[in-house]
């Protein structure tokens, strides 16, 4: 069993990406902290119990990382539209069964990673590089000890809904299947591939972020 673990949005500046969180969404991030030898850093928003927003970009205090940056953050189209302004990228999804995905996957899976921050550790696998459907299939988290949303102080900000559109419904349909993840997100057919996330927050205030 698989399900939303978080919605991640890529930034130029984790100050870039505060600031377009509290105006697009009303809420205040609050600190993360450090991804060593990753070359990145983040802010987080608390959504409850189970879910969270992250907000990332890549970290100038840490030289250039081995390995590429999560979430394409090092791919020139992605530094070219954030720019711009920070985006919505794409999401993560937990699982506590990361070897059994693994081995059922096989290489379409990707890599394992072993990633922390402060004393936070996880596992992360992402899919090979672009073979991830436009970002529409998440990087997989299988958390080691206490998930870092159960930390966060609650925002009252909830994810209401995760929607997909793409050109090739059933390919990505298949793909969440593989992963235990066919009834997290709602995908129709379109053009062009883009990810909206909708939102409630208080009083009944919604707010939607679309990555295109």
């Amino acid at each position: 069993m698989a399900e939303i673990d978080h919605i991640v949005i890529g930034a130029r500046t984790l100050e870039e990406g505060a600031a377009f969180i509290e105006r697009e969404l009303g809420v205040k991030p609050q600190p993360g902290g450090r991804h060593d030898g990753a070359g990145t850093h983040n802010m987080l928003v608390g959504m409850g119990p189970d879910c969270y927003l992250e907000v990332i970009a890549p970290d100038p205090s840490q030289p250039d990382p081995p390995q590429p940056r999560l979430f394409d953050l090092d791919d020139p189209a992605t530094r070219t539209m954030l720019e711009a302004e920070p985006r919505l990228l794409t999401w993560v999804a937990r699982t506590t069964a990361m070897d059994a995905v693994k081995s059922r996957l096989g290489p379409r899976g990707g890599a394992l990673r072993e990633m922390h921050r402060g004393d936070l550790a996880w596992r992360m696998m992402l899919p090979p590089q672009r073979q991830d459907m436009d970002n529409m299939i998440p990087a997989m988290i299988e958390w080691k000890g206490e998930r870092a949303g159960k930390r966060l102080h609650d925002s009252h900000l909830r994810l209401v809904a995760l929607e997909a559109e793409h050109p090739e419904v059933d390919s990505l349909k298949r793909a969440l299947d593989e992963r235990g993840l066919g009834a997290a997100l709602t995908i129709r057919h379109a053009s062009r591939a883009r990810l909206i996330a909708r939102f409630a927050g208080k009083g009944g205030a919604e707010f939607t972020l679309t990555s295109g």
